[in-house]
């Protein structure tokens, strides 16, 4: 569907950035994308960090014969 982006296009793309912005703009510009990324990426790398922990299953605790626990909800 999409075809890859060529040197031209990225000229025009550059073209109408400096017209729109002008040339003063643009570092602050691209420095204010590339910190938005930064912390997009940080942002879904700690989402997947806290899936992790989620998805992990802690054991169920055992007494020293090794049978599960009676619960306290038994005598009720």
């Amino acid at each position: 569907m999409f075809r890859q982006i060529g040197a031209g296009e990225i000229i025009l793309i550059v073209a109408v950035l400096l017209l729109f912005f002008g040339a003063r703009k643009l570092p602050d510009l691209a420095r204010s994308i590339g910190r938005s990324a930064r912390e997009l990426r940080k942002g879904l790398s700690g989402e997947d960090e806290e899936k992790d922990d989620e998805l992990a299953v802690d054991p169920v605790p055992t007494d020293a014969d090794g049978d599960e626990p009676a619960s306290d909800a038994e005598g009720s």
